[in-house]
């Protein structure tokens, strides 16, 4: 199978905050970011396997910053890592000010996603290949991530998690 690089599956989204979009406090609700970090990741998924995809999992959002109303949202998703017919994809959001032309950091999120095939049932994905020190730093990362995640979904025994056992026992 063919071999993609994590530059070639780079989504890049940008919204605007607006009333409909903000709680009491005038901030961007969190279920709203995270539907559109959602269409980010998926369009960068099905641009890595060109094959309809859905969503896995979701890990751990912690907001740094809220986006307020009348801000911009961009968020950044690209493939880290892709494994038999799932692939990890990371974003990067930020708010930006424009009155006060200041952009600063909200938070960074893994989503991960399986490609499927015309029965709706997962297919084999093209392998990433990493180029950049921070692509080959989040990809090297991706296999103890996925480790975790399937532990804490039950679908694997902890003492099977070979890369997470790595970090804390010696032989």
């Amino acid at each position: 199978m063919e071999t993609k690089k994590s530059h070639e599956s780079l989504t890049v989204m940008t919204e605007l905050v607006l009333p409909n979009d903000t709680n009491l406090y005038e901030n961007l609700m969190g279920g709203r970011l995270m539907y559109w970090m959602d269409i980010a990741a998926a369009l960068s998924a099905q641009k890595h396997c060109n094959a309809p995809v859905v969503t896995a999992s979701v890990d751990n959002i912690s907001f740094e910053n809220p986006i307020k109303l009348g801000n911009v949202v961009h968020i950044e998703a690209k493939v880290t890592r892709a494994f038999t017919s799932s692939m990890e994809i990371h974003m990067k959001v930020w708010g930006e000010d424009l009155t006060h032309q200041y952009k600063y950091k909200s938070n960074e999120a893994y989503y991960t996603f399986v490609a499927l095939d015309p029965n709706r049932k997962p297919r084999p994905v093209p392998q990433l290949v990493p180029e950049t020190e921070e692509e080959k730093r989040l990809y090297e990362g991706a296999l103890r991530r996925r480790q975790l995640r399937l532990i804490l979904g039950g679908k694997l025994k902890p003492d099977d998690a070979t890369e997470l056992k790595a970090l804390f026992v010696k032989d």
